[in-house]
C-alpha cells in the first residue's frame, strides 16, 4: 500500500485545524440566517412589483432576477467575507505559530510555499461550504417558478469567490507580518475599511480617484453581480491574491532574517505594483446579464467602435446629485466599456450642488471629439449618444427592437423561513456537536 505524500498529509492536518475552528462553526451558524434575511427580502419585494397583493399589473415586467434576487442574496456573502471570514484564515494561519507547531513543520523539507497552499486550499474549500445556503436559495427560487440565467448566476458567483480568495489572502499575510491574531484582525479590517474610504473619496472627487477606486473589493463584487466581468479587474484582483499568499510565504520562514524578508516583500510589491498598472490598460470585458443591462444596444456599440479619437466629457454636476449618478450608470459605465479612451470630469463648487442652481452653467455637460464641442444637459444614455453621434458626424444607427421583457414573477417566499431559520441552524449545530464528540 502506498504511502500518501507529505502535502497529502498537511491537507489533513490543517482540515482537522478548520474542523477545530469555532470562528469557522460561528461563521457557518450565521451565514444561513443572513442569506436568509436577504433572500426573503428580496423575494417579497420582487412579488410586490410583480403584481403581488394588489399592485399593478405589468410594473415587474421589466424586472431581472440578477437585479432582483441574486445581488441581494449574495451580498449576505459579502458581509461574511468581511467581516467572518478573515477570523478563520487568521486563526488558522496563525495557529501553528501561537502553537509552536510551526517550527517544528519548518524543520521539515516540505517547501513554506506548500504550507501556505495547503492553508488557503481548506479556507477555500471551507469557504465554498459556508457558500451553501446561496445554493438553497438558487434552489427555492427554482422551486417558485423563477427564471435561472446561468451565465449571469456564474457571474454572481465567481464576483464572491474572487472576493472569498482576495480575503484569505489579505488576511494570511496580516497574520504572517503580525505576531498576535488579534493585531493581525486590526490590520485586516483596516485595509477593508480603507478601500471603503477610498470609494467615498472616488465618488466626490471622480478622476483619478474613481478609476482606482474601480479596483477594489466593493467596485469588483458590484460589477460582478451586475452581470459585468471585466478582465483588467478579474487579473488585478487575481495578482492581488498571489501578492497576499507570497506575502505569507515569505514571513512563515522564521529562519531568515527580518531584512532579507523585508527587501524580498518590497521587491514582490513593486513588481505586483507594476503589473497592475499594465492591468489598466487592458479593456476586454463580457456582459453576462440576460437583459445586456451593462450596454448599449448592439447597434449603437458597432457604431460607437468606428470613432477611434479621444473623446473628453466635462460634466458640470455636484457627487450628490441624482443627474450625475444617472448619467454614469446609464451610460458612462456603458460608454466606457466600448471606447477605452474616454476622459470625464465633473466641475462643481460643491457636493450637494443645492446651492449651485443659480449658475447657468450648472448641469451642463461638454463633450469634445477631434476638436468639435457640442453641449446638452440630459443625461439618459440616449442624449449621450445622440450628442457623440453629432459630434463625429455619424448617423444614428436604427433601433434594434430588441426590448427584454423581463420575468416577473408575484410568489412569496414559502419555506424559504424553515430552511434558512430552522434546518441549515440545526443541521450546523447537529454536525458541530457530531465532529466534536467524534475528534473527542
Amino acid at each position: 500500500m502506498r504511502s500518501r505524500s507529505p502535502f497529502t498529509w498537511l491537507l489533513e492536518k490543517e482540515w482537522r485545524e478548520l474542523l477545530s475552528s469555532r470562528a469557522w462553526w460561528v461563521m457557518l451558524l450565521l451565514i444561513g440566517p443572513l442569506v436568509g434575511v436577504s433572500f426573503i427580502s428580496a423575494v417579497r419585494t420582487y412579488a410586490e412589483l410583480s403584481g403581488y397583493g394588489g399592485s399593478a399589473d405589468g410594473v415587474g415586467e421589466a424586472f431581472s432576477p440578477l437585479v432582483g434576487i441574486w445581488a441581494p442574496t449574495f451580498s449576505a456573502c459579502e458581509l461574511a467575507a468581511a467581516f467572518l471570514l478573515p477570523f478563520v484564515a487568521i486563526r488558522v494561519v496563525a495557529g501553528d505559530r501561537q502553537s509552536g507547531a510551526l517550527k517544528l513543520e519548518l524543520q521539515q523539507s516540505m517547501p513554506v510555499f506548500a504550507r501556505v497552499a495547503a492553508k488557503t486550499l481548506v479556507l477555500f474549500a471551507g469557504w465554498i461550504l459556508a457558500s451553501a445556503p446561496t445554493l438553497a436559495a438558487v434552489v427555492l427560487w427554482r422551486s417558485y417558478g423563477g427564471s435561472v440565467y446561468p451565465p449571469e448566476l456564474l457571474s454572481v458567483a465567481t464576483g464572491h469567490l474572487l472576493n472569498a480568495a482576495l480575503t484569505i489572502a489579505l488576511a494570511s499575510a496580516a497574520a504572517a507580518l503580525t505576531d498576535h491574531p488579534s493585531t493581525a484582525a486590526i490590520v485586516t479590517l483596516s485595509v477593508t475599511v480603507g478601500t471603503w474610504i477610498l470609494n467615498f473619496i472616488a465618488a466626490v472627487q471622480g478622476g483619478a480617484w474613481e478609476r482606482a477606486a474601480g479596483y477594489t473589493p466593493t467596485a469588483m463584487v458590484a460589477e460582478f453581480q451586475h452581470g459585468l466581468i471585466r478582465l483588467d479587474v478579474t487579473i488585478a484582483t487575481s495578482l492581488l491574491v498571489a501578492l497576499g499568499l507570497i506575502l505569507a510565504t515569505i514571513w512563515t520562514r522564521l529562519g531568515m532574517s527580518v531584512r532579507r524578508r523585508a527587501c524580498e516583500s518590497v521587491a514582490i510589491g513593486a513588481v505586483t505594483a507594476a503589473a497592475l498598472f499594465a492591468c489598466t490598460f487592458v479593456n476586454v470585458n463580457w456582459d453576462l446579464s440576460e437583459n445586456r443591462m451593462n450596454s448599449f444596444p448592439r447597434a449603437d456599440e458597432d457604431a460607437l467602435l468606428q470613432i477611434h479619437e479621444p473623446l473628453r466629457i466635462e460634466a458640470h454636476l455636484a457627487a450628490e446629485d441624482p443627474r450625475r449618478l444617472e448619467l454614469e450608470r446609464r451610460a458612462l459605465s456603458k460608454l466606457r466599456r466600448v471606447l477605452p479612451r474616454v476622459e470625464v470630469r465633473y466641475l462643481a463648487n460643491t457636493t450637494t450642488g443645492m446651492f449651485e442652481q443659480a449658475n447657468q452653467h450648472y448641469g451642463e455637460i461638454w463633450y469634445e471629439l477631434g476638436g468639435r464641442r457640442a453641449m446638452n444637459r440630459g443625461t439618459s444614455a440616449e442624449s449621450v449618444l445622440e450628442a457623440i453621434y453629432s459630434l463625429a458626424g455619424m448617423v444614428p444607427p436604427p433601433e434594434s427592437g430588441e426590448i427584454f421583457r423581463g420575468h416577473p414573477l408575484a410568489v412569496p417566499p414559502r419555506r424559504a423561513a424553515a430552511v434558512f431559520y430552522g434546518m441549515w441552524p440545526a443541521a450546523i449545530i447537529a454536525a458541530g456537536v457530531f465532529i466534536r464528540r467524534r475528534q473527542g
